[in-house]
């Protein structure tokens, strides 16, 4: 026998132990035993007639609940059992909410406090009554957004969409009495930071750890919000490589987008917004990390996430509002499209980690496609004070003359590129692998000084691949 999540020892009894009685009540109940060491030897209770009596007393006297206290005999030794059932309202020490997890008793405070009272209500953040929001405080072009994603989706009566804005709130139940709830400033208002603090989304390129390049902070109503990172997802941070089937020319990104998206909807939904922390998504070239102060559902575990599970969203209005405009499914499949995603994008599944005060996700690019990616000298990019963005048509020929002007300096006898200039005239057909072996280098350094000998208009490789041959044009 030891100690768990439902049984703790106490060697002597003091009154600060109702806090671990107030602990039980408030998870699943419990049992404190008094008169055994930490070890789980017996070491008898002194005056365990009297505590009999006292201990159920100041109990009911400072909690306000009922335990059973049952007087046991091990070794010749007393012992107290004070038997604690699991309580549905929130049960209080002094004004202190306490509560067990795993063998441990933790005062909740803050967010986590919040959390708790809710979950004792029956209730979930998203859906409290928020006094001073107003429809006045909505976006009418987020409603009317609203409006035609949901008849895309054909997932709302067309009755409903061509109703008044508030019969619409009224049917997504995002109202109460007078009041409209915590989840309408999200999805709809005009400032949803005015009434939910942090509730944005934080991105930046990083080329290590403590070398951030450039930064953006995403505001607004939810879905511009995920609309918005999407697209700067695409066209500012994330890099793609080139190849060529044919004269066809294919760009594909080191992560897949679809992953991306469902991962950046599955941390909106369930972000815990009492937490005041924005979501936030570090990019770098080979991972894309994705941070939301959130939690598993009560119980669940990693395994169990990763599995087929059912749905099980932590704000409901907003995965409600989410799944009717058409951006999610309500059978809780989130996870799975991630993990599918990669797989048929080649890239190894997510990490996931929950021990940062919230879920992480951390994509990581296949080795052999970022290779291909950074080494590819027809993606090109340029450098801006404020982003890393793909250059146009323009400075793409600009750069190429440059890369000409500087090809054609280098290219001497004992340069890299001339040595292969060399090879290349004895022998039009040398394969890349021939090469790297007879220059000593690796593959990828051969593959960059081709890349720039072609880019720079000094050779092209004509025929397939295998059995084609090099041709010297300058």
């Amino acid at each position: 026998m030891s100690e768990h999540q439902q049984r703790e020892w106490k060697a002597v009894w003091r009154d600060e132990y109702l806090k671990w009685i107030c602990g039980f009540a408030n998870a699943e109940g419990g049992v404190l035993e008094i008169g055994r060491s930490d070890a789980g030897e017996p070491v008898g209770v002194v005056d365990a007639a009297r505590l009999l009596e006292e201990i159920p007393n100041k109990v009911r006297d400072v909690l306000g609940i009922m335990v059973d206290v049952n007087l046991r005999k091990e070794a010749d030794k007393a012992l107290l059992e004070i038997v604690v059932p699991a309580y549905p309202s929130p049960v209080s020490y002094k004004g202190e909410y306490h509560y067990r997890s795993g063998s441990t008793k933790q005062e909740l405070k803050g967010a986590a406090l919040s959390r708790f009272l809710l979950r004792k209500q029956g209730l979930h953040w998203d859906g409290v009554p928020l006094p001073g929001l107003t429809l006045d405080d909505c976006q009418p072009a987020a409603l009317q957004g609203f409006r035609i994603r949901a008849a895309r989706s054909g997932r709302v009566d067309d009755a409903v969409l061509e109703d008044s804005d508030t019969a619409l709130l009224a049917s997504l139940q995002l109202e109460e009495g007078n009041y409209l709830k915590r989840a309408t400033a999200l999805l709809f208002g005009t400032q949803p930071e005015r009434f939910v603090p942090g509730a944005s989304i934080k991105i930046g390129f990083f080329v290590t750890d403590d070398d951030l390049r450039y930064q953006d902070q995403i505001h607004g109503d939810l879905f511009s919000q995920v609309e918005k990172t999407l697209e700067l997802l695409h066209s500012k941070y994330l890099k793609a490589y080139i190849r060529y089937e044919g004269i066809q020319r294919i760009e594909r990104y080191l992560f897949p987008l679809q992953a991306l998206r469902e991962a950046l909807l599955n941390a909106v939904i369930h972000k815990d917004y009492a937490s005041g922390i924005p979501i936030q998504i570090s990019v770098y070239d080979h991972q894309v990390v994705i941070w939301n102060p959130g939690h598993l559902p009560e119980h669940w575990t990693q395994q169990q996430l990763l599995a087929k599970h059912p749905s099980h969203p932590f704000n409901p209005l907003l995965a409600s509002a989410f799944f009717r405009a058409g951006y999610v499914e309500s059978w809780g499949r989130g996870i799975e499209k991630i993990l599918s995603e990669c797989r048929k994008h080649g890239i190894p599944p997510p990490l996931f980690d929950t021990s940062l005060s919230g879920l992480m996700l951390t994509f990581r690019a296949d080795p052999a496609q970022l290779a291909d990616a950074l080494g590819e000298e027809r993606w090109i990019l340029r450098e801006t004070p404020t982003a890393i963005r793909l250059i146009t048509q323009e400075a793409t020929q600009e750069a190429t003359q440059e890369a000409t002007q500087e090809a054609t300096q280098e290219i001497s006898s004992e340069t890299v590129p001339g040595k292969i200039l060399a090879l290349l005239r004895q022998q039009p057909t040398t394969t890349r692998r021939e090469l790297a072996t007879q220059l000593g280098l690796s593959a990828d350094g051969i593959k960059y000084h081709l890349n720039k000998l072609r880019a720079a208009g000094v050779i092209r490789h004509v025929g397939p691949t295998k059995n084609g041959r090099w041709e010297i044009l300058k």
